[in-house]
């Protein structure tokens, strides 16, 4: 007997602005561009990336691919993105223990 599958998209477990912060915060964390462009479209996804990309200054087609986990972002990109969905990024120093 086969095993049945279910499409499973994250976005619809971030429903609101402070855990998709979360997400993005978790992905910068860990300095993984793949993980970084993941959340970032995973919280797009939330938000409708249609208006995203809009606001991003980039077509939809686009936007999907540089936020996919292979996807590479130009800066631009993941800056116009981070500005559209009103998150700003931010720099700390290592702090040794």
């Amino acid at each position: 007997m086969a095993t049945e599958t279910f499409p499973f998209d994250p976005a619809k477990y971030f429903p609101d602005p402070q855990s998709q912060a979360r997400l993005i915060a978790d992905a910068l964390e860990t300095g993984e561009a793949g993980y970084i462009a993941a959340a970032l479209g995973t919280v797009a996804r939330a938000r409708g990336m249609a208006q995203v990309a809009r606001a991003a200054g980039v077509t939809r087609a686009a936007l999907y691919k540089a936020l996919s986990l292979e996807g590479d972002p130009q800066l631009t990109t993941l800056l116009g993105v981070m500005k559209a969905l009103g998150v700003k990024l931010t720099a700390k120093t290592d702090e040794a223990a």
